[in-house]
């Protein structure tokens, strides 16, 4: 299958790229970034997912990743810019399923407002994407991951008492691998048939975590 991924130089996108390749699919990934990541059947893009988007045809999977966490464009590229990306390539014979990186913010509202804010959008777009997807008998799903261990993530992890008061919030005590995800998304996009316009919280039970008093 051909896959496009959105935001492959780190983290997850990273991973999601390294996961399709070693299964043996050709992919495509757009990053603002170079990357350091080379294998047989990836092609990296310098794209700006905010602007020009370049033509492609016959997309099988969309993977929508990119995505920043504070300052002014965070609604521009994580909701308009995803909004773009999906609507240039996901409507035609060849789509598989697609698939979305929301937030657990989007469903408890922490984090950075616009942040927030832009991930909702996500999971609201995405659903809007399955039902127009289904007359091609494509998914559309996405996934509300909570604490990463990514480079986004990196003021966190490198302070040992903030990273110790996030996973207290956890009911695992841990936080997801980007390799993860990437399995998760995997399935989502190439296994899954029958779920479509779902949200899957993956968040080590941080949703969960309740400390009632008797």
């Amino acid at each position: 299958m051909k896959i496009l991924i959105t935001g492959t130089s780190r983290g997850i996108g990273l991973a999601c790229a390294k996961k399709y390749i070693e299964m043996g699919h050709e992919v495509i990934g757009f990053d603002v970034a170079e990357s350091e990541f080379t294998a047989q059947g990836y092609t990296h893009m310098i794209v700006d997912i905010a602007k020009e988007l370049p033509d492609i045809q016959g997309v099988n999977v969309i993977i929508n990743n990119a995505g920043i966490q504070e300052g002014p464009d965070v609604i521009d590229i994580n909701l308009k810019a995803t909004i773009k990306v999906t609507e240039k390539y996901a409507f035609q014979d060849a789509i598989h399923s697609v698939l979305f990186m929301a937030s657990s913010s989007a469903s408890n509202g922490a984090e950075f407002p616009e942040y927030a804010a832009s991930k909702g959008g996500v999971v609201t777009y995405m659903k809007n994407t399955a039902l127009r997807l289904a007359k091609y008998g494509a998914t559309s799903n996405s996934i509300s991951a909570g604490g990463v261990y990514t480079p986004l993530n990196a003021h966190i992890m490198d302070d040992p008492s903030l990273m110790e008061q996030c996973l207290d919030e956890t009911l695992l005590h841990r936080w997801a691998s980007a390799e993860e995800i990437a399995d998760f998304s995997y399935f989502l996009t190439n296994v899954n048939k029958s779920m479509t316009g779902q949200d899957i919280l993956v968040d080590n039970g941080e949703q969960l975590k309740s400390n009632f008093i008797w």
